[in-house]
């Protein structure tokens, strides 16, 4: 990608951001994932709360410039210790675990009850395992490594030890994460038990077939989409199990490993990652069927329209972020080229991954917490009525901006200490986060305006995913 369309994407990123704030009135907090939770109305005008949002992350860049000192800088960085490893007990618990909830998962989604709260699958996978799980790999430490069922199946076959090739990388994992997401959004998986079960089954074997084709490691670490999402959430953990025990540092430290990235690959996986979850937002937005169906009008098929802006916004999120890194190599005045400068300023977006995952999933979980209790109770058996928190307090919303605002304080802060790794001289370091500070900025807003719009049936697609 040359400069030249690095440079428009960037500047289409930026009236992306214009278009939504001229196009917003009031800010509303809402529930993600089965319309659970009641919405929270924040009487201030729109406009205002993003750019206050976004002004929040610019001052958090400007406050970080005034620590120049790198021995300061390394010392959050360097800080933990070590805990001893979990005996070989816990481990065969986790993996009996994961084969149990697997089991009970697909026999409940094809043989208990159509509706989707009163069904144990739909309400496992997408309230207890999407919403819950999968914070506790970033809130906790990655344990799917272990709790992972196709990759216990996969370990008990044979392995036929077919080299995987090297030039494919992570980016079979970048299509896998975009396809997994496209599938979740255009069929109705969060309300019919039975295509759920499908679903998973399907995953189950094309996982397992792969696994034992080209070896678990090679394929659980480079190839299965899940797995690499765990694994990179879990290096923002303060708690990571390594071949000498458990380590623990402080939330997102770790993310300035100069080995965490290795190739464009796998920053397309950070960027996809952060995407896909504002997508899967986004689409639920009044915004987003006004624009929709506005084009279904003009003759173009439902699905081309919803594939064809997925896809195109996820190649404005990856140019955005690659012409943030052509600010910092012309403003670092350094001859370290773009694809090393991106590696080490990419994982400070898991970090607003992060941020933006918690606060998309925290109403939802939250209200739909006493139906996966009562549910899960009796899975064979639930009660006609499960029990719904549709009334959250106010304050629940805001704690979900807290949470995007605080992933993308801590998003700037890696970046700023991965920039005086880099760079030599204090105003180049500063000098080169222009770009990717602004990049955060739209990000910030972007997500602050999805999660406080209200919720609205994706137009044309039945059901719609969480």
């Amino acid at each position: 990608m040359d400069r030249r369309r690095l440079g428009w994407a960037g500047f289409g990123f930026v009236t992306a951001i214009l278009i939504v704030l001229a196009a917003s009135e009031t800010v509303l907090a809402h529930a993600a994932g089965l319309r659970a939770a009641g919405a929270t109305t924040v009487t201030v005008p729109t406009w205002l709360f993003l750019a206050t949002g976004g002004g929040a992350v610019g001052a958090s860049f400007l406050l970080a410039s005034f620590v120049t000192d790198r021995v300061f800088i390394r010392s959050f960085h360097e800080w933990g210790g070590r805990l001893p490893a979990p005996g070989r007990l816990i481990t065969l618990a986790g993996r009996l675990t994961g084969l149990g909830l697997l089991a009970l998962t697909i026999y409940v989604g094809y043989t208990g009850p159509p509706t989707a709260l009163r069904n144990f699958a739909v309400v496992f996978v997408w309230v207890a395992w999407w919403g819950g799980y999968v914070a506790s790999t970033y809130l906790l430490g990655n344990t799917w490594s272990t709790l992972n069922p196709f990759r216990t199946i996969a370990d008990l076959l044979p392995t036929i030890g077919r080299e995987y090739p090297d030039r494919l990388g992570a980016w079979p994992s970048v299509a896998g994460l975009l396809a997994l997401i496209w599938i979740e959004v255009v069929t109705p998986l969060a309300d019919d038990p039975r295509l759920l079960a499908t679903a998973i089954v399907a995953y189950g074997g094309v996982t397992v077939t792969g696994a034992v084709v080209f070896g678990s490691d090679r394929w659980f670490g480079s190839v299965d989409p899940i797995s690499r999402a765990f694994s990179y959430f879990g290096r923002f953990a303060p708690f990571e199990r390594t071949a000498d025990g458990i380590s623990f540092r402080l939330p997102g430290m770790a993310l300035t490993d100069p080995e965490f990235v290795s190739g464009r690959d796998e920053v397309a996986f950070i960027v996809c990652l952060l995407y896909v979850t504002t997508f899967d937002g986004f689409v639920a937005t009044w915004l987003w069927e006004t624009f929709a169906v506005g084009v279904v009008r003009l003759g173009v098929p439902p699905l081309a329209v919803y594939l064809l802006a997925y896809l195109a916004g996820f190649g404005l999120f990856l140019g955005a972020f690659w012409w943030s890194i052509g600010v910092a190599r012309r403003y670092g005045n350094t001859y370290i080229t773009r694809e090393a400068l991106g590696k080490r300023f990419a994982p400070s977006l898991l970090a607003i991954a992060v941020g933006y995952h918690l606060a998309h999933n925290l109403s939802f979980f939250l209200g739909l917490l006493p139906t996966v209790v009562v549910v899960g109770a009796g899975p064979l058996s639930p009660p006609q009525q499960p029990p719904v928190l549709a009334g959250l307090p106010g304050w629940v919303s805001g704690v979900e901006m807290a949470l995007i605002l605080g992933g993308h304080m801590i998003a700037v802060w890696v970046a700023h200490a991965a920039a005086y790794e880099l760079l030599p001289g204090r105003l180049e370091a500063i000098k080169s986060q222009y770009g990717i500070t602004l990049v955060m900025v739209g990000y910030t807003m972007i997500s602050l305006w999805v999660v406080t719009t209200p919720i609205v049936e994706p137009p044309f697609i039945a059901g719609g995913g969480p």
